[in-house]
């Protein structure tokens, strides 16, 4: 009976030594990435070459930033690289380095009343919405997106906080949710490609204007810095992210298509004192 009991807690103990140090890990990431469908891709893998549960809390970037500021998740994959810049200068993030790119584009109805197609320039059509002051969905919460909508709107001279509500109408929303709310309204939108193209209920919209430097679209990855926080799983962070920087990682980046279109462009390279 006493070694029946030595075993059970010999047992017990082997279980819970195992179930506190499972290698799982908290990743924010932008709306835009989860709706691109890559994350479906990635996290399997990771699974299989590294052994690690990565768990997403799926938020707009600027709520991501406010979750590694407050040590609740252990690194971030975010596009918004001034803000990201910023969260590594003031010490929450240990550094920050490039994985991917794609870039933003203008959507609207195919009838274009504004004529944004045209425009030679993204704050040209930017300019020509609201001059028509046809409807536009922006998402209005703060994400990486959002921040880059404002940034151009900022370029134009002109000041959305002005805007008339009864054609420029902020989802609070994420990018899935935004670009709904856009096709029930027939209206013009802001969004990344890659949701764009992982996105089923288009109606009559379709890609009005792309392809301005302006509109590119940098994600970049950002452990959090375990000096501040040092309950932070800083090992299984770096080990994500030398396996996101690896040769086969952004091949699979690269490979990951919808209807024959790349949805992401890899740029990810090793920091030269990572192993």
């Amino acid at each position: 009976m006493k070694l029946f009991s030595c075993l059970t807690a010999y047992l017990l103990a082997l279980f819970v030594t195992t179930e506190s140090f499972a290698a799982d890990m908290r990743l924010a990431v932008t709306t835009s990435f989860h709706n691109s469908g890559l994350a479906d891709v990635l996290l399997p893998e990771i699974k299989k070459d590294l052994g690690i549960d990565v768990h997403l809390l799926v938020v707009g970037t600027g709520q991501a930033l406010k979750l590694g500021r407050a040590g609740d998740v252990d690194a971030l994959l975010v596009h918004s690289k001034a803000a990201e810049e910023e969260f590594v200068a003031e010490d929450y993030g240990s550094h920050r380095l490039d994985i991917m790119y794609n870039d933003f584009v203008l959507i609207g109805p195919v009838a274009d009343t504004a004529n944004i197609a045209r425009a030679a320039v993204a704050n040209d059509a930017f300019k020509a919405i609201a001059l028509d002051r046809a409807i536009f969905v922006s998402r209005g919460d703060d994400s990486g997106t959002h921040r880059k909508e404002m940034a151009l709107w900022e370029t134009t001279g002109l000041n959305p906080q002005a805007f008339d509500a009864t054609w420029y109408r902020a989802t609070g929303s994420g990018m899935g949710a935004t670009l709904n709310a856009a096709s029930a309204m027939d209206a013009y939108v802001f969004a990344d490609r890659a949701s764009w193209l992982n996105f089923g209920n288009k109606g009559d919209l379709k890609i009005l204007f792309a392809g301005d430097p302006a509109l590119f679209n940098q994600y970049g990855y950002i452990p959090v810095n375990p000096v501040r926080h040092p309950h932070v799983k800083a090992d299984l962070a770096l080990r994500l992210e030398n396996w996101l920087v690896s040769a086969p990682a952004q091949k699979l980046i690269a490979a990951y298509q919808i209807n024959g279109e790349q949805l992401f462009t890899p740029n990810g390279k090793p920091r030269a004192h990572t192993q």
